[in-house]
């Protein structure tokens, strides 16, 4: 292997060695959230402190050493410079400990406190190269990148998936279904999450959503595209019911559907410029939830006169449904009751007089339920 190269000569596909002062970190890494070209490395290395368990690969190398092992793989996009597409923590990590002030630059810049860990001496030198592989282009990363952070052993959140799957069918001119493929992954997953990608891309060109105005430390975009495939979302937004069955194209929400859009997005993930909080707290049941919400109009219009998913999914079921439960709710609440009687000891004159009351309102129910039974089969006969 090689050191000292000048990045403009560094072979292609060859593992050679280069100081870490000669890479540079992606911003379009998809596990990076709302960066762009003019996002300094500072902000890069406190979303991957606080966002991408940094923290544990600090501690890892402050107790081992560097372990030069899997090449970081680099692309030369700008002449000289050397981007990291695979391996941006590690070059975070290394950065850190070689540059004894970058912590409290980022706590200046960013607010965000990174404790870097005491290094024994005799790990430092571990530090001073590091091996990369180059490629020729960003794309021809893709199929490792993909396999080991899709279904491989270093896993990504879904929208890093998501994201990167998009931005290969996007720019490599092959299908998703050759993604799922060479990935490993199925393509129907796949799919899915790209159309999401879509449908949130519209939204922040739209400006009805920005990911950093969510109210959860975490983007979950899970969320978004198990959504997007259930068919009252996909009604009020005004998606075709096979929508994601075909390739995505670029805004896939009617011009005249955005308003929805805009709900769809602030019921699952809040806004906290707005001081909304989010009616969808976990994906099961919520989701389910507000499906049916989305499906009657009764309970639709109490959402958004109240906010409460609970009170609009109420609103949902009949009557009928409703005196069901509740009768079955009391039935399993009088045996539990039962089941605990001898905790009675008779000196609790209230309990007896509620018990009455419990017994009364059986029996009228009871009398009530079997007058109806009764109607019906002389209506019958």
């Amino acid at each position: 292997m090689t050191e000292g190269i000048d990045s403009s000569m560094l072979p292609l596909r060859e593992v050679v060695r280069v100081t870490a002062d000669r890479l540079a970190l992606d911003w379009r890494n998809p596990r990076l959230i709302g960066l762009d070209p003019e996002t300094s490395d500072h902000t890069i290395i406190a979303q991957l402190y606080r966002d991408e368990d940094l923290s544990e690969l600090l501690q890892s190398i402050a107790a081992n050493g560097y372990l030069d092992i899997e090449p970081l793989v680099v692309v030369e996009e700008r002449k000289g410079v050397l981007t990291v597409l695979e391996g941006n923590r590690r070059l975070a990590a290394l950065r850190l400990f070689r540059d004894t002030d970058l912590a409290t630059r980022v706590r200046e810049e960013c607010g965000v406190r990174v404790v870097v860990p005491e290094m024994p001496a005799e790990h430092r030198q571990t530090l001073e190269g590091v091996s990369v592989y180059r490629v020729a282009r960003r794309e021809d990363s893709w199929s490792f990148i993909g396999f080991k952070h899709i279904n491989g052993a270093a896993r990504w959140e879904s929208y890093a998936k998501a994201k990167f799957a998009a931005d290969w069918y996007r720019k490599d001119n092959i299908s998703l279904a050759d993604i799922a493929r060479r990935i490993g992954d199925k393509h129907d997953t796949i799919k899915r999450m790209v159309n999401a990608i879509y449908v949130l891309e519209q939204a922040q060109q739209e400006g009805v959503f920005s990911i950093e105005d969510r109210v959860a430390p975490r983007f979950s975009f899970s969320h978004l595209y198990t959504a997007l495939s259930r068919a009252p979302y996909m009604d009020f937004l005004g998606l075709e019911a096979a929508w994601s069955r075909f390739d995505p194209t670029p805004d896939p929400i009617p011009k005249d559907n955005i308003e929805q859009l805009a709900k769809v997005f602030q019921w699952i993930y809040g806004s906290k410029s707005e001081g909304v909080e989010p009616i969808i707290q976990s994906q099961n049941p919520d989701i389910k939830l507000l499906a049916e919400v989305l499906g009657s109009k009764e309970a639709l219009m109490v959402l958004r006169q109240t906010g409460s998913l609970t009170n609009a999914h109420a609103s949902t079921q009949s009557v009928a449904r409703k005196f069901e439960e509740a009768l079955l709710r009391a039935r399993d609440e009088i045996r539990k009751a039962s089941n605990n009687l001898r905790g009675f000891d008779g000196q609790d004159g209230t309990l007896v007089e509620i018990a009455g009351d419990v017994s009364e309102i059986a029996q009228t129910v009871h009398q009530r339920l079997m007058k109806r039974v009764r109607d019906v089969v002389v209506a019958e006969e």
